[in-house]
């Protein structure tokens, strides 16, 4: 890759078909250890990973586990246009945070007023949803992120809309160092993260991007209970270590 900025890490543009979620994470793992070793400003003792559920979480869970870092959730749900539900034309997160696409939605004419609904439903249900999985992994409702090094975790990012408000809502909770990982990125999404984020880190960005699902052999979908066997998985080895230690 010719004149890479200095803020993107690739592992390699190979056209890679990831096994199911759990090997991309295994792959992403190995490629944020190299980044942290060679990065002095990079701490795993001062990181965290909160991953995009559903699907981020089994990739964060295995980056979680390789860097011994406490795992939690950062959920953020996508505005579908009025009449293209699959279209994202922004995002919302649990604390409120909104990003809309200004072109797309000037060029599908979506009134403000649908946003301003769909902000308000997509808020309530994405606290929940975070209330239910930390409730049930006996996780505190604080995450904490002020003066914190963050990893933000996906299973693949087609527009970028979530992991955009995600790195929001970072920003208001005074994260000190925004990294966003993920085994495959659109050109274009990974564009606008660079943005977004201090380092995005990436396995694969290709240039034929449909949708995620074109990169996993098993991309079957992540559900409540296997997000809730992650969470507590991770919970439990950094009580262990913090027991051995």
């Amino acid at each position: 890759m010719q004149n890479k900025p200095a803020n993107l890490t690739v592992g390699c543009e190979c056209n890679w078909m990831f096994i199911n979620r759990q090997q991309a994470g295994i792959l992403l793992a190995k490629q944020l250890t190299q980044l942290i070793a060679q990065d002095e400003q990079l701490d795993a003792h001062k990181m965290i990973v909160l991953a995009l559920p559903r699907g981020g979480v089994p990739v964060g869970l295995e980056i979680a586990l390789t860097l011994n870092c406490p795992l939690n959730v950062i959920t953020s749900k996508k505005i579908g246009a009025p009449d293209q539900p699959e279209l994202a034309i922004g995002a919302v997160t649990s604390n409120g945070v909104v990003i809309v696409d200004s072109q797309l939605k000037e060029f599908l004419r979506v009134p403000q007023s649908y946003i301003d609904k769909e902000r308000e439903y997509l808020a309530n249900k994405t606290k929940m949803l975070e209330h239910t999985w930390r409730q049930a992994a006996q996780l505190p409702e604080d995450l904490a992120l002020q003066n914190k090094q963050v990893i933000v975790v996906d299973d693949g990012v087609a527009t970028g809309m979530t992991a955009i408000a995600a790195a929001c809502s970072l920003r208001e909770q005074g994260a000190a160092k925004t990294i966003f990982a993920t085994p495959v990125i659109s050109r274009r999404a990974c564009n606008l993260l660079q943005q977004e984020y201090n380092q995005v880190v990436a396995l694969e960005i290709p240039e034929d991007f449909k949708a995620v699902g074109q990169f996993y052999i098993d991309f079957s979908q992540t559900s409540d209970a296997e997000v809730v066997s992650a969470l507590t998985l991770a919970k439990c080895r950094q009580n262990s270590d913090a027991l051995t230690h």
